[in-house]
């Protein structure tokens, strides 16, 4: 359980940025972003949010 947290309140890299732009512009969901990133929902959600980016939801 401890090293769920490990990366607990990182800032973000510029290469995780760039990623995140790439993975939203190319449409994938919001889960599978973040488990390429290694980060949490809310955590790419938010940064998303800050950026002015879209992601899509799985339905």
């Amino acid at each position: 359980m401890a090293e769920r947290f490990e990366r607990h309140r990182q800032p973000w890299t510029q290469d995780e940025i760039q990623k995140l732009h790439t993975l939203a512009k190319k449409g994938m969901a919001l889960k599978a972003i973040a488990k390429a990133l290694t980060r949490s929902e809310e955590s790419v959600k938010d940064r998303a949010k800050a950026d002015g980016l879209g992601i899509n939801k799985l339905r």
